[in-house]
Parts: structure tokens; sequence; C-alpha cells
């Protein structure tokens, strides 16, 4: 890889994870952008372990959309171009609280979708620029068939769903790759206390499929690969069995 891996969200783990992998392939450079940048040593140190050979931090408020184009104009002009940028910021919230609280029925949202639909657009079109790159973008399976017991956080998703499918079309022909994941429940800090659902994965199995998607250019991958013909057919569950569904 030429240019540098953007990870928006630099305190990921699954971010974090697939920079590891990438890093062990041909990756050099790093930028990892988050919130507190000066608190990701234990980041840094995981790719540095893994073979990158420069790692930068660099403060990244997601919400704070104002602050997207001088972020990415900052990286271009400190590192060349970009080879892969991987979006893995994210904000599961309380869905009780949501439902009390129109404010943080907003912030999950505005996180979890309008945040992605305004740096997706800014990446979208610096990597048109340059004529070719990746780029990663995190659904869930919670936005397939948005369910009950979490349906701020799973509209959010569907709505990025949407968003980056009909994004991969337009991109189509461009030189720019988009990959699309849609993991299960991610046993991780975000879901900490939860009780794993059916069909769980980990951080690292998320990060081996996206990983392996993304060498084979290909634009959708599930994790695990089993969800995609549950959720076939679960699509077509009535809606009185499904709003009992559980997380």
């Amino acid at each position: 890889m030429a240019g540098a891996v953007l990870v928006l969200g630099g305190r990921s783990e699954i971010g974090v994870a697939v920079s590891e992998r990438l890093a062990r392939g041909d990756a050099d450079t790093f930028v990892l952008a988050a919130r507190r940048a000066e608190d990701l040593d234990t980041q840094e140190k995981a790719l540095r372990e893994a073979g990158a050979g420069t790692v930068e931090r660099v403060e990244f408020d997601a919400d704070d959309l104002s602050s997207h184009e001088p972020l990415l104009e900052r990286v271009v002009a400190e590192h060349g171009s970009v080879d892969t940028v991987v979006v893995a910021f994210g904000l599961l919230g309380d869905q009780e609280r949501a439902e009390r609280e129109p404010e943080h029925a907003v912030k999950i949202v505005h996180t979890d979708y309008v945040a992605h639909v305004a740096i997706l657009t800014s990446v979208a079109n610096l990597l048109r620029r340059q004529g070719g790159g990746s780029l990663v973008v995190f659904s869930s399976v919670a936005g397939v068939r948005v369910r009950r017991a979490n349906y701020v956080y799973g509209s959010a998703k569907a709505g990025l769903d949407g968003f980056a499918s009909g994004m991969a079309d337009a991109l189509h022909g461009s030189g720019v790759h988009l990959l699309l994941v849609r993991p299960g429940f991610v046993i991780g800090r975000m879901t900490e206390g939860m009780s794993p659902a059916p069909f769980s994965s980990t951080p690292d199995q998320v990060a081996d499929k996206t990983v392996k998607a993304l060498r084979r250019k290909r634009s959708v991958v599930w994790v695990p690969g089993v969800l995609r013909p549950i959720f076939a057919v679960l699509k077509l569950l009535p809606r009185a069995i499904w709003r009992r569904m559980p997380r």
C-alpha cells in the first residue's frame, strides 16, 4: 500500500484489529483518528507490534461535522495519499433512555447515521480525486430488519446500510472500492454487560472476515456468514412475532 490507512474511530476494537492485519501485510503508515487522541497508547502499541512503521494520532470528533474536511486535508497534506479508510466509530446508546429522552435518541442517530453520511461523502470525494482507494463501512444486522428491542440504533444502521449500498453503486467504475460489513452481535467493550446473542463474534473474527473480503474486493460481507441466510428467513417473519424478538 502506497498511501496511509486512516482509521476514523481509532479507539474501536474492530478498527484496530483490522489495522493490525493490514500492518502484517503491506501497510506501513496508519492514522488513528479519535477523541482524546493522546490516550491511544494501547492502540498505537498494537499497530507497531503488528509491523506498522508510522502511527500518527489525530483528534477527531465525528459529531463535529465541520471538522471532517480539515481532518482529511491534513492527512493528505502530511501523507500524500490515503489508500484505505476504515470508518469504525459508533454509539450503541441506551434504548430505554432513548424512548424517554428525544435528545438521547437524536444523539444516537446523529453519530450512527448523520455523522457517517457526512464523513463518507467527504472520503468518497477524496478517493475519487485520487483515482482510487478502499473504504470500509461497518453496518450491522440490526439494520437489516429493525427490532423493537433496539429500534433507535437499528434504524440508524438501516439508514447507514442503505446509504453505503447506494454509495457503492455510485462509486462503481471510479476506482474506489467500498466494502460494507454486516456483523451480528460483537462481544466487546461496546456490548459489555449484555448477554451475547446467537452467532456472536469477537472483534478479531470480524477483522479476519473484513480484511479477507477487502483483499478480494468484495462489496458486502456478513459476520458470521451464516447470518445472511438466517436473516433472509427472519425478514419474512410476521410482524406479531418479530416485535417480540430480543436484541
